[in-house]
């Protein structure tokens, strides 16, 4: 089991990745440095292997599925999870790791947007999804996480064991920080200095897809994590849209003593019965998610044994 793990994974990094190796390596002597490869067609393995990384390969395209793999397969008492593309400065390591070590943090965000991101990074629409996606998780989920999707992160081996990777791509910081969130982990932020890549490394998040794949995310995760404040919503609006127009069929029955619009006394009425169902529905999953949260707090015992058993051992 390493005291100390920085997991990097890479996709054409070729002009960053030694230089990221090497800050680390001197910033963190003691720690093993792993470089997951997915699929380069650069000279990133080469150079990774070059600076000293430990260098692995994961071949499903997609940082979800090699963060997947990462946590997978290492153990180690603290986990560093930066980018290959040299934005992130290896100096900040130190204190986030503290952070865990000390601090029993389960996750430590690097927080750029508190700092210079907004006057590094040059895509405006960046800047602006990120706002979005930080307003839209603090708000759903009632957390104060300063940079959801930041790539600069560290975690306690509890966090690692227990997250389960679902996501494919960039949505996976999403993920995270929603994962965090409902089960109650203690986050910190760390506010770090950003730099925009350099010259001639290449960004490979497509702004408005993988933007959309992170909306759709928080939506999936909302209807997962908060299935009776999803479906309560749901059941509200069908109640409301079915009583709005059954009261003047309501009137005119009590007018007249008849019912003019049959048709629209049997659709209020079926709508009406979705907002039941729909409300009953959001009341069973919020039942199995309280006791899916029991169980995850049970596996927790079990995860803290296990890290006690290899650090013995160690």
């Amino acid at each position: 089991m390493d005291k100390i793990a920085v997991l990097i994974p890479c996709y054409n990094e070729g002009k960053t990745v030694q230089k990221v190796v090497t800050d680390f390596r001197r910033v963190l002597p003691d720690a093993t440095i792993y470089v997951y490869d997915n699929n380069s067609t650069d000279d990133t393995v080469e150079l990774a292997e070059k600076a000293g990384a430990v260098v692995r390969h994961e071949y499903r395209q997609g940082k979800g599925n090699v963060i997947r793999r990462m946590f997978r397969e290492i153990d180690a008492q603290c986990y560093i999870m930066t980018d290959g593309d040299d934005t992130y400065p290896a100096e900040a390591a130190p204190e986030m790791i503290r952070q865990v070590l000390e601090h029993e943090a389960d996750m430590v965000v690097g927080d750029r947007l508190s700092s210079t991101y907004f006057q590094e990074n040059t895509r405006p629409f960046h800047n602006f999804g990120n706002s979005l996606v930080r307003k839209f998780i603090n708000v759903l989920f009632r957390t104060d996480i300063k940079d959801i999707m930041t790539g600069y992160r560290a975690f306690s081996y509890q966090f690692v064991k227990s997250f389960p990777v679902l996501s494919k791509g960039f949505e996976i910081e999403t993920e995270m920080s929603i994962h965090a969130a409902d089960k109650n982990m203690q986050v910190d932020n760390v506010v770090i200095d950003y730099r925009d890549r350099p010259e001639g490394s290449v960004s490979k998040l497509n702004t408005f897809a993988d933007g959309f794949k992170v909306l759709r995310t928080i939506f999936r995760l909302y209807r997962t994590y908060k299935p009776m404040a999803f479906f309560g919503l749901i059941a509200f609006v069908l109640a409301a849209l079915g009583v709005g127009f059954l009261i003047p069929v309501l009137i005119k029955y009590f007018q007249t003593g008849m019912v003019p619009n049959f048709p629209t006394l049997f659709a209020c009425c079926f709508v009406i019965l979705a907002a039941i169902q729909s409300f009953f529905s959001g009341l069973i999953l919020e039942t199995m998610g309280q006791k899916n949260r029991q169980d995850f707090e049970m596996q927790l015992h079990e995860i803290h044994y296990r890290k006690n058993s290899l650090v013995a051992k160690k």
